[in-house]
C-alpha cells in the first residue's frame, strides 16, 4: 500500500477532476476512470472480470467495448460522478472501440468535459 501522490493547489486548478482512460489488448478491453487531484482509480471496467466472462463471448471487439463503457457508466453514476473527461493515448483516434466506450458512457447518462 502505498501512498498517493499529493498535488500541490496551484496545479490541481488546472487538472480535470476526473479523466477516462482506457486500454486495448488482443485479448480484454479495460476502461478505468482516474481522480486526477489525487491519482487514485474512481472507478473501473474490464472484460476480465469474472462476472462479464460468462456473458461475452469475444472479449475484445466492439461490441465488448460498448458493453464495457456501459457498466462503467453506471458504475460512475452510483459513485455520483456526473462527468468526465476523455484522454486518449497517442495512437488512440476516436473510431471503432474508442468510440464505442465514449458513447456507452454518455449513453449511461455520464457527460463528457
Amino acid at each position: 500500500m502505498g501512498i498517493s501522490p499529493v498535488r500541490p493547489p496551484r496545479i490541481i486548478k488546472y487538472l480535470k477532476p476526473y479523466v477516462l482512460k482506457m486500454h486495448f489488448t488482443n485479448k480484454f478491453v479495460t476502461a478505468q476512470v482516474i481522480h486526477t487531484p489525487t491519482a487514485t482509480v474512481a472507478s473501473s471496467a474490464s472484460s476480465q472480470e469474472k462476472a462479464l466472462r460468462e456473458s461475452m463471448e469475444i472479449r475484445r471487439d466492439v461490441a465488448a467495448a460498448a458493453k464495457i463503457g456501459k457498466i462503467l457508466g453506471e458504475r460512475l453514476l452510483l459513485k455520483n460522478i456526473p462527468a468526465v473527461s476523455v484522454q486518449l493515448k497517442k495512437e488512440q483516434k476516436y473510431h471503432g472501440k474508442v468510440k464505442a466506450v465514449v458513447d456507452s458512457v454518455v449513453e449511461a447518462g455520464v457527460k463528457l468535459l
